[in-house]
C-alpha cells in the first residue's frame, strides 16, 4: 500500500518497477518457511550422474588398448554399455578430470598455403602414404621404422624395421602391401595406385623409383616443407609413437620387431577413425571390398 496515496498497488506492478521477482518478496516475507536447497545440475536429469560417468570414463579408459583416445572416442566406447552421453558432457567431465590426451596447440605459420582439398580417397588402394621414423634399442642403438597406410581406409598395408633406412628399406613396406592386396607381385600389376612420399633420400633414389615404375604404381611426391600433403602417414607416425615407441625401452631390434608388429595389428583391428563412424580399419576395408565385390 502507499503511505502517500493510500492505495494498494499489485504485486506483479511492484516488482515490474523495481526489478525483482515475486519469488524474492515471498521469501523476504516468510524467511522461515523457506527450505534452503543445494545446488543442482541444470537442465534435464540424467541417468547417471558426473561423478558415476567419470567412473565409467576412467574404466574405459583403463580397458582401451591405446593411450592417445579422446572424448570422442570415448564417447563411442561409452554405447557398448548401454551408457549414451552427448559429447560436450564427456568433453568437459574429462577436461575437469584432467582426462583428457595432451594435444600440441598452434597453427601452420604461414596458413594452409600449398593444400586446401582432400588428400583421402574415396575407394581402397587409389593411393597410399609412406613414411619413416627412428627409434633406439639398447643393443642396436638407433634403428628404422617404414610404413605403407592406405588413403582411404587408414589401415597399414605394409611396415618394416631395419637396422639400416635406406631405398631397400624403404620398399619393403610397399612389396608386402601390393602382395597382400594386388594378389601377386609382377610388372604393372599395381597400375592405378598413388604412392604419397616426402622428398627422403630413400624415396627419391633411383632403385626406388625404378621399382614403382615397374609395378605400375604413380609417384606423388608430396610439396617440400609441407608435411600436411602426408598428412595420413604422418597422423599414423605420431600414433605410433605416443602407443608404441615412446612407452618401451627396446633391448634389441628383434624385440623391437615383435613389439611393433603386435601393436600394428592391434591398431588394424581396434582403432577408430573417426570419418568412417569410429569403424575399425579392419572393419572399414571389410565392409568397402563386400561393397565393391
Amino acid at each position: 500500500m502507499s503511505p502517500a496515496t493510500g492505495r494498494r498497488y499489485p504485486l506483479t506492478m511492484i516488482c515490474e518497477v523495481w526489478g525483482v521477482a515475486r519469488s524474492t518478496v515471498y521469501v523476504a516475507k516468510n524467511p522461515a518457511e523457506v527450505e534452503l536447497l543445494e545446488p543442482r545440475k541444470r537442465g534435464p536429469k540424467t541417468e547417471l550422474s558426473d561423478e558415476a560417468l567419470v567412473e565409467e570414463i576412467r574404466q574405459v579408459l583403463e580397458e582401451s588398448d591405446f593411450l592417445g583416445e579422446g572424448h570422442r572416442k570415448v564417447r563411442v566406447r561409452l554405447r557398448p554399455k548401454g551408457i549414451w552421453v552427448g559429447k560436450n558432457r564427456v568433453l568437459r567431465l574429462m577436461r575437469e578430470n584432467r582426462l583428457l590426451a595432451p594435444v600440441r596447440q598452434g597453427c601452420h605459420p604461414r596458413g594452409d598455403r600449398s593444400h586446401s582439398g582432400r588428400i583421402t580417397t574415396d575407394a581402397p588402394n587409389e593411393l597410399w602414404g609412406t613414411d619413416a621414423t627412428r627409434f633406439y634399442t639398447k643393443a642396436d642403438r638407433w634403428c628404422w621404422f617404414f610404413g605403407a597406410i592406405d588413403h582411404c581406409v587408414s589401415d597399414v598395408v605394409g611396415w618394416h624395421v631395419a637396422k639400416k633406412g635406406d631405398r631397400w628399406a624403404a620398399l619393403e613396406p610397399i612389396r608386402q602391401g601390393v602382395r597382400a592386396h594386388m594378389d601377386g607381385y609382377a610388372p604393372k600389376i599395381a597400375l592405378g595406385l598413388g604412392l604419397r612420399h616426402d622428398w627422403g633420400p630413400q624415396y627419391t633414389a633411383h632403385q626406388f623409383q625404378g621399382e614403382l615404375a615397374w609395378l605400375g604404381i604413380r609417384s606423388t611426391a608430396s610439396y617440400v616443407g609441407e608435411p600436411e600433403c602426408n598428412g595420413v602417414a604422418e597422423r599414423f607416425m605420431r600414433t605410433l609413437k605416443e602407443e608404441c615407441l615412446y612407452l618401451h625401452d627396446f633391448e634389441s631390434l628383434e624385440e623391437a620387431r615383435q613389439v611393433i608388429g603386435a601393436f600394428i595389428e592391434r591398431y588394424n583391428r581396434g582403432w577408430l577413425i573417426e570419418r568412417h563412424g569410429h569403424k575399425t580399419p579392419a572393419e572399414v576395408r571389410k565392409q568397402l571390398t563386400r561393397m565393391a565385390a
